[in-house]
Protein backbone atom coordinates (compact mmCIF):
# COMPACT_ATOMS: atom_id res chain seq x y z
CA UNK A 1 0.00 0.00 0.00
CA UNK A 2 1.30 3.44 -0.90
CA UNK A 3 2.45 5.68 1.90
CA UNK A 4 0.38 8.77 2.67
CA UNK A 5 2.09 12.18 2.91
CA UNK A 6 -0.10 13.84 5.50
CA UNK A 7 2.38 15.36 7.94
CA UNK A 8 -0.10 18.09 8.96
CA UNK A 9 -3.05 15.71 9.45
CA UNK A 10 -4.93 16.95 12.52
CA UNK A 11 -8.04 14.82 12.77
CA UNK A 12 -9.73 11.93 11.02
CA UNK A 13 -13.44 11.19 11.18
CA UNK A 14 -14.47 7.54 10.85
CA UNK A 15 -18.01 6.66 9.85
CA UNK A 16 -18.26 3.05 11.04
CA UNK A 17 -20.31 0.68 8.94
CA UNK A 18 -20.96 -3.01 8.97
CA UNK A 19 -18.59 -3.86 6.11
CA UNK A 20 -16.97 -0.56 5.07
CA UNK A 21 -15.60 2.53 6.83
CA UNK A 22 -15.58 6.04 5.37
CA UNK A 23 -12.66 8.29 6.37
CA UNK A 24 -12.38 12.08 6.11
CA UNK A 25 -9.32 13.91 7.43
CA UNK A 26 -8.42 17.59 8.02
CA UNK A 27 -5.00 19.22 8.32
CA UNK A 28 -4.00 21.97 10.74
CA UNK A 29 -5.38 24.63 8.39
CA UNK A 30 -8.80 23.00 8.32
CA UNK A 31 -8.42 21.77 4.76
CA UNK A 32 -9.74 18.36 3.81
CA UNK A 33 -6.79 16.19 2.81
CA UNK A 34 -8.23 12.68 3.16
CA UNK A 35 -11.42 11.20 1.72
CA UNK A 36 -11.41 7.43 1.46
CA UNK A 37 -13.62 4.36 1.72
CA UNK A 38 -12.02 1.22 3.11
CA UNK A 39 -13.04 -2.30 4.01
CA UNK A 40 -13.37 -3.14 7.69
CA UNK A 41 -10.49 -5.61 7.47
CA UNK A 42 -8.23 -2.90 6.02
CA UNK A 43 -8.63 -0.56 9.00
CA UNK A 44 -5.32 -1.39 10.71
CA UNK A 45 -3.30 -1.39 7.49
CA UNK A 46 -4.76 1.98 6.45
CA UNK A 47 -4.05 3.72 9.75
CA UNK A 48 -0.52 2.33 9.93
CA UNK A 49 0.32 4.62 7.00
CA UNK A 50 -1.24 7.70 8.64
CA UNK A 51 0.49 10.05 11.10
CA UNK A 52 -0.72 9.83 14.68
CA UNK A 53 -3.60 12.24 15.24
CA UNK A 54 -7.08 12.61 16.73
CA UNK A 55 -9.54 10.03 15.41
CA UNK A 56 -13.24 10.65 15.98
CA UNK A 57 -16.09 8.17 15.67
CA UNK A 58 -19.73 8.06 16.65
CA UNK A 59 -20.80 5.96 19.62
CA UNK A 60 -22.16 2.80 18.02
CA UNK A 61 -21.58 -0.93 17.78
CA UNK A 62 -17.86 -1.81 17.50
CA UNK A 63 -16.83 1.78 18.31
CA UNK A 64 -15.09 0.63 21.51
CA UNK A 65 -13.25 -2.12 19.63
CA UNK A 66 -12.06 0.33 16.95
CA UNK A 67 -11.11 2.88 19.62
CA UNK A 68 -9.01 0.35 21.54
CA UNK A 69 -7.27 -0.88 18.38
CA UNK A 70 -6.35 2.67 17.31
CA UNK A 71 -5.21 3.65 20.81
CA UNK A 72 -2.80 0.72 20.83
CA UNK A 73 -1.36 2.08 17.58
CA UNK A 74 -0.71 5.48 19.17
CA UNK A 75 -3.72 7.44 17.92
CA UNK A 76 -6.01 9.54 20.13
CA UNK A 77 -9.50 8.10 19.58
CA UNK A 78 -12.59 10.02 20.68
CA UNK A 79 -16.00 8.36 20.80
CA UNK A 80 -18.63 11.05 20.30
CA UNK A 81 -22.39 10.79 21.01
CA UNK A 82 -24.36 11.06 17.78
CA UNK A 83 -26.39 13.99 19.11
CA UNK A 84 -23.19 16.08 19.31
CA UNK A 85 -22.17 15.23 15.74
CA UNK A 86 -25.43 16.28 14.12
CA UNK A 87 -24.83 20.09 14.33
CA UNK A 88 -21.63 19.69 12.26
CA UNK A 89 -23.31 17.78 9.43
CA UNK A 90 -23.49 19.86 6.25
CA UNK A 91 -25.62 19.10 3.22
CA UNK A 92 -27.54 15.89 2.77
CA UNK A 93 -26.87 12.85 4.87
CA UNK A 94 -24.40 10.38 3.43
CA UNK A 95 -21.41 8.46 4.74
CA UNK A 96 -18.75 10.97 3.67
CA UNK A 97 -20.69 13.93 5.12
CA UNK A 98 -21.11 12.00 8.36
CA UNK A 99 -17.37 11.28 8.52
CA UNK A 100 -16.58 14.94 7.84
CA UNK A 101 -18.92 16.06 10.61
CA UNK A 102 -17.29 13.57 13.01
CA UNK A 103 -13.81 14.88 12.10
CA UNK A 104 -14.89 18.46 12.85
CA UNK A 105 -16.67 17.53 16.08
CA UNK A 106 -13.62 15.63 17.34
CA UNK A 107 -11.60 18.88 17.35
CA UNK A 108 -13.96 20.70 19.73
CA UNK A 109 -12.06 21.16 23.04
CA UNK A 110 -15.14 21.20 25.29
CA UNK A 111 -17.03 18.36 23.63
CA UNK A 112 -18.11 15.56 25.96
CA UNK A 113 -16.99 12.16 24.71
CA UNK A 114 -17.95 8.61 25.64
CA UNK A 115 -15.44 6.83 27.85
CA UNK A 116 -13.82 3.80 26.28
CA UNK A 117 -15.15 0.57 27.78
CA UNK A 118 -12.91 -2.28 28.84
CA UNK A 119 -13.59 -5.86 27.78
CA UNK A 120 -14.97 -6.59 31.28
CA UNK A 121 -17.45 -3.72 30.94
CA UNK A 122 -18.54 -4.90 27.49
CA UNK A 123 -19.06 -8.43 28.82
CA UNK A 124 -21.11 -7.15 31.75
CA UNK A 125 -23.16 -4.89 29.49
CA UNK A 126 -23.83 -7.86 27.21
CA UNK A 127 -25.13 -9.86 30.17
CA UNK A 128 -27.61 -7.11 31.00
CA UNK A 129 -28.76 -6.82 27.39
CA UNK A 130 -29.32 -10.57 27.14
CA UNK A 131 -31.29 -10.56 30.39
CA UNK A 132 -33.38 -7.59 29.25
CA UNK A 133 -34.21 -9.35 25.98
CA UNK A 134 -35.18 -12.55 27.80
CA UNK A 135 -37.45 -10.64 30.19
CA UNK A 136 -39.10 -8.92 27.23
CA UNK A 137 -39.71 -12.27 25.49
CA UNK A 138 -41.15 -13.74 28.70
CA UNK A 139 -43.53 -10.81 29.04
CA UNK A 140 -44.60 -11.27 25.42
CA UNK A 141 -45.28 -14.97 26.02
CA UNK A 142 -47.39 -14.24 29.10
CA UNK A 143 -49.37 -11.55 27.30
CA UNK A 144 -50.07 -13.90 24.40
CA UNK A 145 -51.30 -16.58 26.81
CA UNK A 146 -53.66 -14.04 28.40
CA UNK A 147 -54.91 -12.93 24.98
CA UNK A 148 -55.64 -16.49 23.86
CA UNK A 149 -57.45 -17.25 27.15
CA UNK A 150 -59.58 -14.12 26.86
CA UNK A 151 -60.59 -15.14 23.34
CA UNK A 152 -61.88 -18.38 24.91
CA UNK A 153 -63.82 -16.40 27.52
CA UNK A 154 -61.33 -17.12 30.33
CA UNK A 155 -59.88 -14.18 32.29
CA UNK A 156 -57.07 -14.22 34.83
CA UNK A 157 -56.08 -11.56 37.36
CA UNK A 158 -53.35 -9.18 36.21
CA UNK A 159 -50.47 -10.34 38.38
CA UNK A 160 -47.81 -12.69 37.06
CA UNK A 161 -48.23 -14.91 40.12
CA UNK A 162 -51.96 -15.29 39.41
CA UNK A 163 -51.32 -16.43 35.85
CA UNK A 164 -48.55 -18.78 36.92
CA UNK A 165 -50.68 -20.51 39.57
CA UNK A 166 -53.93 -20.52 37.60
CA UNK A 167 -52.71 -21.72 34.21
CA UNK A 168 -52.30 -25.38 35.15
CA UNK A 169 -55.78 -25.46 36.73
CA UNK A 170 -57.31 -23.78 33.67
CA UNK A 171 -55.71 -26.24 31.27
CA UNK A 172 -56.79 -29.23 33.37
CA UNK A 173 -60.30 -28.25 34.44
CA UNK A 174 -61.52 -26.05 31.60
CA UNK A 175 -60.11 -27.87 28.61
CA UNK A 176 -63.65 -28.40 27.35
CA UNK A 177 -64.00 -24.65 26.76
CA UNK A 178 -61.21 -24.57 24.16
CA UNK A 179 -60.19 -26.62 21.16
CA UNK A 180 -57.39 -29.17 21.29
CA UNK A 181 -55.26 -27.05 18.97
CA UNK A 182 -55.64 -23.98 21.16
CA UNK A 183 -54.73 -26.01 24.25
CA UNK A 184 -51.54 -27.24 22.51
CA UNK A 185 -50.61 -23.68 21.56
CA UNK A 186 -51.02 -22.48 25.14
CA UNK A 187 -49.02 -25.45 26.45
CA UNK A 188 -46.23 -24.55 24.02
CA UNK A 189 -46.23 -20.96 25.25
CA UNK A 190 -46.13 -22.23 28.83
CA UNK A 191 -43.04 -24.31 28.00
CA UNK A 192 -41.42 -21.24 26.45
CA UNK A 193 -42.22 -19.34 29.64
CA UNK A 194 -40.58 -22.01 31.83
CA UNK A 195 -37.50 -22.10 29.58
CA UNK A 196 -37.20 -18.30 29.67
CA UNK A 197 -37.52 -18.34 33.48
CA UNK A 198 -34.53 -20.69 33.66
CA UNK A 199 -32.45 -18.58 31.27
CA UNK A 200 -33.26 -15.39 33.18
CA UNK A 201 -32.38 -17.07 36.46
CA UNK A 202 -29.04 -18.29 35.09
CA UNK A 203 -28.16 -14.86 33.70
CA UNK A 204 -29.17 -13.16 36.94
CA UNK A 205 -26.95 -15.51 38.97
CA UNK A 206 -24.04 -14.69 36.66
CA UNK A 207 -24.62 -10.97 37.18
CA UNK A 208 -24.76 -11.49 40.95
CA UNK A 209 -21.46 -13.38 40.84
CA UNK A 210 -19.85 -10.37 39.17
CA UNK A 211 -21.31 -8.01 41.78
CA UNK A 212 -19.73 -10.07 44.56
CA UNK A 213 -16.22 -9.77 43.11
CA UNK A 214 -16.29 -6.26 41.62
CA UNK A 215 -15.19 -3.61 44.13
CA UNK A 216 -17.20 -0.84 42.50
CA UNK A 217 -20.36 -2.94 42.72
CA UNK A 218 -19.72 -3.64 46.40
CA UNK A 219 -19.51 0.11 47.10
CA UNK A 220 -22.64 0.84 45.10
CA UNK A 221 -24.66 -1.80 46.93
CA UNK A 222 -24.17 0.11 50.19
CA UNK A 223 -26.54 2.75 48.75
CA UNK A 224 -30.20 2.23 49.73
CA UNK A 225 -32.26 0.67 46.94
CA UNK A 226 -29.28 -0.46 44.85
CA UNK A 227 -28.61 -4.18 44.48
CA UNK A 228 -26.62 -6.42 42.14
CA UNK A 229 -28.56 -5.51 38.97
CA UNK A 230 -28.23 -1.73 39.28
CA UNK A 231 -24.66 -1.80 40.59
CA UNK A 232 -23.38 -3.98 37.75
CA UNK A 233 -25.33 -1.98 35.16
CA UNK A 234 -23.77 1.28 36.41
CA UNK A 235 -20.25 -0.15 36.40
CA UNK A 236 -20.79 -1.58 32.91
CA UNK A 237 -21.89 1.79 31.55
CA UNK A 238 -19.65 4.35 33.28
CA UNK A 239 -16.85 2.40 34.97
CA UNK A 240 -15.58 4.77 37.65
CA UNK A 241 -17.40 7.76 36.20
CA UNK A 242 -14.32 9.53 34.79
CA UNK A 243 -16.36 10.87 31.86
CA UNK A 244 -18.40 13.11 34.17
CA UNK A 245 -17.20 16.06 36.25
CA UNK A 246 -19.90 15.70 38.88
CA UNK A 247 -22.88 13.58 39.84
CA UNK A 248 -25.29 16.08 38.32
CA UNK A 249 -23.73 15.52 34.91
CA UNK A 250 -24.33 11.78 35.22
CA UNK A 251 -27.96 12.32 36.29
CA UNK A 252 -28.42 14.71 33.34
CA UNK A 253 -26.97 12.12 30.94
CA UNK A 254 -29.48 9.58 32.27
CA UNK A 255 -32.29 11.97 31.39
CA UNK A 256 -33.40 12.48 34.99
CA UNK A 257 -33.44 16.29 34.77
CA UNK A 258 -36.14 18.62 33.38
CA UNK A 259 -36.02 19.58 29.72
CA UNK A 260 -35.24 23.29 29.34
CA UNK A 261 -36.76 25.73 26.86
CA UNK A 262 -35.38 28.92 28.35
CA UNK A 263 -34.81 32.27 26.66
CA UNK A 264 -34.44 35.95 27.56
CA UNK A 265 -33.40 35.15 31.11
CA UNK A 266 -36.63 33.26 31.73
CA UNK A 267 -36.17 29.66 32.86
CA UNK A 268 -38.81 27.26 31.55
CA UNK A 269 -38.61 23.64 32.73
CA UNK A 270 -40.68 20.78 31.37
CA UNK A 271 -40.71 17.00 31.55
CA UNK A 272 -37.54 15.00 32.07
CA UNK A 273 -35.36 14.73 28.97
CA UNK A 274 -35.16 10.89 28.96
CA UNK A 275 -31.76 11.05 27.29
CA UNK A 276 -29.00 8.50 27.78
CA UNK A 277 -29.52 4.91 28.79
CA UNK A 278 -33.22 4.05 29.03
CA UNK A 279 -32.39 0.73 30.72
CA UNK A 280 -30.29 2.32 33.46
CA UNK A 281 -32.76 5.15 33.98
CA UNK A 282 -35.57 2.62 34.44
CA UNK A 283 -33.55 0.74 37.05
CA UNK A 284 -32.92 3.90 39.09
CA UNK A 285 -36.60 4.88 38.96
CA UNK A 286 -37.55 1.38 40.13
CA UNK A 287 -35.05 1.63 42.99
CA UNK A 288 -36.58 4.95 44.01
CA UNK A 289 -40.07 3.46 43.97
CA UNK A 290 -38.95 0.61 46.23
CA UNK A 291 -37.57 3.11 48.76
CA UNK A 292 -40.77 5.15 48.62
CA UNK A 293 -42.83 2.05 49.47
CA UNK A 294 -41.20 1.93 52.93
CA UNK A 295 -41.49 5.40 54.50
CA UNK A 296 -40.80 3.90 57.93
CA UNK A 297 -37.17 3.42 56.85
CA UNK A 298 -36.57 6.93 55.52
CA UNK A 299 -35.13 8.19 58.80
CA UNK A 300 -32.27 5.69 58.49
CA UNK A 301 -30.91 7.36 55.35
CA UNK A 302 -28.74 10.47 55.19
CA UNK A 303 -31.20 11.87 52.64
CA UNK A 304 -34.23 10.83 54.72
CA UNK A 305 -35.05 14.37 55.89
CA UNK A 306 -34.89 15.67 52.32
CA UNK A 307 -37.17 12.84 51.19
CA UNK A 308 -39.72 13.56 53.91
CA UNK A 309 -39.80 17.29 53.11
CA UNK A 310 -39.96 16.68 49.36
CA UNK A 311 -42.85 14.26 49.87
CA UNK A 312 -44.99 17.08 51.28
CA UNK A 313 -44.61 19.30 48.20
CA UNK A 314 -44.20 16.87 45.28
CA UNK A 315 -46.63 14.57 43.53
CA UNK A 316 -45.76 10.88 43.96
CA UNK A 317 -44.38 10.26 40.45
CA UNK A 318 -42.35 13.45 40.45
CA UNK A 319 -40.91 12.53 43.84
CA UNK A 320 -39.86 9.15 42.44
CA UNK A 321 -37.93 10.81 39.61
CA UNK A 322 -36.33 13.30 42.00
CA UNK A 323 -35.22 10.45 44.27
CA UNK A 324 -33.88 8.51 41.25
CA UNK A 325 -31.88 11.62 40.35
CA UNK A 326 -30.41 11.75 43.85
CA UNK A 327 -29.56 8.03 43.82
CA UNK A 328 -27.77 8.44 40.48
CA UNK A 329 -25.72 11.36 41.83
CA UNK A 330 -24.84 9.39 44.94
CA UNK A 331 -23.84 6.41 42.78
CA UNK A 332 -21.44 8.55 40.75
CA UNK A 333 -19.95 10.04 43.91
CA UNK A 334 -19.38 6.61 45.46
CA UNK A 335 -17.69 5.29 42.31
CA UNK A 336 -15.59 8.38 41.70
CA UNK A 337 -14.44 8.84 45.30
CA UNK A 338 -13.88 5.16 46.09
CA UNK A 339 -15.72 5.57 49.41
CA UNK A 340 -18.45 3.27 50.68
CA UNK A 341 -21.79 4.96 51.25
CA UNK A 342 -22.69 5.24 54.92
CA UNK A 343 -26.30 6.14 55.56
CA UNK A 344 -25.28 7.82 58.79
CA UNK A 345 -22.54 9.92 57.19
CA UNK A 346 -23.46 13.09 55.28
CA UNK A 347 -19.99 13.52 53.76
CA UNK A 348 -20.90 12.01 50.39
CA UNK A 349 -24.38 13.53 50.34
CA UNK A 350 -22.85 17.00 50.79
CA UNK A 351 -20.44 16.40 47.94
CA UNK A 352 -23.22 16.00 45.38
Amino acid sequence: MAKYDFDDLMSVGVDIGKDVFHLVGFDRDGQRVLRKKIKRLALIATFEDLPRCIVGMEACMSAHYVSLALRQMGFEPRIIPAIYVKPFNKGQKNDYNDAEAIAEAALRPNLKTVSEKSQEQLDLQALHRVRSRLVSRRTAAMNQIRAFLIEQGITVRRSVAALRTSLETILDNRSGEMSLRMRKLILGLQQDWVWLDKRIEMTTYEIKDVSETEEGCQRLMTIPGIGPLISTAVVAVIGKGEAYDRGRDFAAWLGLVPRQNSTGGRTILGRITKRGSKYLRTLFVQAAQVIMMRPQNWHKFSFGRWLEEAGTRMQHSKLGVALANKLARIAWSVLNSGIYFDVKDNEIAAAI
